[in-house]
């Protein structure tokens, strides 16, 4: 994949997104006691232990690039601190705004090379403004007194560039970003960029609704076979998209327009038939054969789809009925 990867580059730069997600365990004395569980109003605790994650994931091909997960108590900050120095060098990182943090952000920009962010400004989100204000701007934030206190290199001001964008709603955004070049990085592109940042739900979704099957619970019931079952979840995730990702090649298209659901259980099928009837010994034929069939299966499969974002309608509580009109 290495002589392709200029494929997936947005302006040369590699293009991730970051964010968390929770998984259910069983609730044993040991899940409960080491992961912990939701609070809620009147002392009351969820009914089961969770696990808190967040993942580092490729957006251009869904790929799990790191992760970081552990007791539900624990902030998803801490856990994206850990993921902060496993970013890559020429990239770009899309945040939700849950992570805004100097400390994140500076870590970042502030080692390595050409490591780049997008995040979306809170209501709160205090700035001066170092040019003359308008929708594309330098602006200069100050780092708390209590962030500094805990980490003195962090510097006393951070700067950023600040976008305003309308998106499809009609509704105002801000969007911050440490990509300065505004002859190289128009407007347009960074809205462009953060508007895919939705993708790494949809790869929420087919880890957790369509690799464990709507499972509700992860099956084991011990911690340590709750860590080694998420690590194998993953592992298993990133084969089936590295195979996804191989067959949108040969065929010319967007890893993201093949359905995962399809090749998940092509891929299941031969593999599980290999297992079967051939020995070990074939085994590198028998995924030549996969892999030509995953191509022959997916070249024509959705033809010009689209995979625009849409907001769907929330469901009614009660049956409806669709009223004619009189003439």
């Amino acid at each position: 994949m290495a002589q392709d990867k200029k494929v997936y580059l947005f302006k040369g730069l590699q293009l991730f997104a970051m964010d968390g997600t929770t998984l259910r365990t069983h609730d044993t004395v040991e899940n409960r006691d080491h992961f912990g569980a939701q609070n809620y109003s009147g002392d009351t605790v969820a009914s089961y232990s969770q696990v808190r994650g967040v993942t580092l994931t490729s957006l251009p091909t869904h790929l799990v690039y790191s992760a970081a997960f552990g007791p539900y108590s624990t902030n998803e900050m801490l856990y994206a601190k850990q993921l902060v120095q496993a970013i890559p060098d020429e990239s770009l990182t899309v945040f939700d705004r849950g992570f805004l943090s100097a400390e994140i952000l500076c870590n970042l920009t502030g080692s390595g090379t050409e490591r780049h962010f997008i995040i979306p400004a809170k209501s709160n989100t205090k700035w001066e403004a170092l040019e003359d204000e308008s929708t594309d701007m330098l602006v200069r934030m100050r780092v708390s007194p209590q962030a500094r206190a805990k980490r003195p290199e962090l510097p006393e001001f951070w700067e950023a560039r600040a976008i305003t964008v309308i998106d499809a709603q009609a509704r105002k955004r801000i969007l911050l970003t440490s990509l300065l070049d505004r002859r190289r990085y128009k407007p347009a592109d960074i809205a462009a960029c953060y508007d895919k940042r939705w993708r790494i739900e949809t790869s929420y979704r087919e880890l957790k609704q369509t690799m464990l099957g709507t499972a509700l619970t992860l099956r084991s019931k011990t911690t340590d076979g709750v860590y080694q079952e998420i690590w194998g979840i993953l592992i298993a995730y990133n084969l089936i998209r590295l195979e996804i990702a191989k067959a949108a090649l040969a065929v010319k298209c967007e890893p993201t327009e093949i359905s995962f659901i399809r090749a998940f259980h092509l891929i299941q099928f031969e593999l599980h038939w290999a297992g079967v009837t051939r020995s070990y010994g074939k085994l590198p034929a028998s995924m030549k054969h996969l892999r030509e069939r995953l191509v022959t299966l997916l070249k024509d499969e959705r033809p010009g789809r689209k995979c625009d974002r849409a907001v769907k309608a929330t469901p009614k509580r009660y049956a409806v009925r669709r009223v004619k009109k009189l003439p």
